[in-house]
């Protein structure tokens, strides 16, 4: 409001055109009165999302429809791809976001106060749990494995000279 009575106190004065010339060189010093637009995709992860009207429709060179087809077509291409996105926007990305926003806090939380707590744990008791299973390693299963070794070390496979210009076959006999 009192912008506006300035402005009315001022053209008494002044004349309308006279008060607009007056006021151009402090507006163009504010530089744009709009900010750029934002980058809503600075990770540029919806990339393969750039989708205009030569990548979906491309009529080779012999064959042309009428120009104004074709800038209709592209027209309508373009509307209808702005129009669908804002309504489904518009109706689906409130709900998705809480969705997302739900299931994002649910997984962070369950990563900070199970997942990592748990890794951490492990990790302590890791220490002790290979010393436990490298005595049951030695008790049990390399007495085993040194006394199989022992006893098949004995075995030995000699071939005959009648057998020894044809290969070896699953079927036929050898001495051990």
């Amino acid at each position: 409001m009192g912008v506006e009575k300035e402005k009315l106190d001022t053209s008494i004065i002044m004349d309308e055109d006279e008060f607009n010339r007056s006021i151009e060189p402090i507006l163009s010093k504010k530089g744009k009165v709009y900010p750029a637009a934002q980058d809503r995709d600075p990770n540029e992860i919806n990339t393969h999302l750039k989708v205009s009207f030569e990548d979906v429709i491309g009529e080779p060179i012999s064959t042309h429809s009428f120009d104004k087809v074709w800038i209709g077509s592209h027209a309508t291409f373009e509307l209808v791809k702005f129009f669908f996105y804002r309504l489904l926007t518009t109706l689906l990305a409130v709900p998705m976001a809480f969705i997302l926003g739900l299931i994002f806090g649910v997984l962070s939380c369950a990563h900070i106060w199970l997942v990592m707590p748990m890794i951490q744990s492990f990790m302590m008791l890791l220490p002790s749990a290979q010393k436990i299973w490298r005595s049951l390693m030695d008790i049990l299963i390399t007495p085993l494995f040194h006394s199989l070794g022992k006893c098949l070390s004995s075995i030995q496979v000699q071939m005959t000279e009648s057998d020894a210009d044809t290969p070896l076959s699953p079927g036929r006999r050898y001495l051990l």
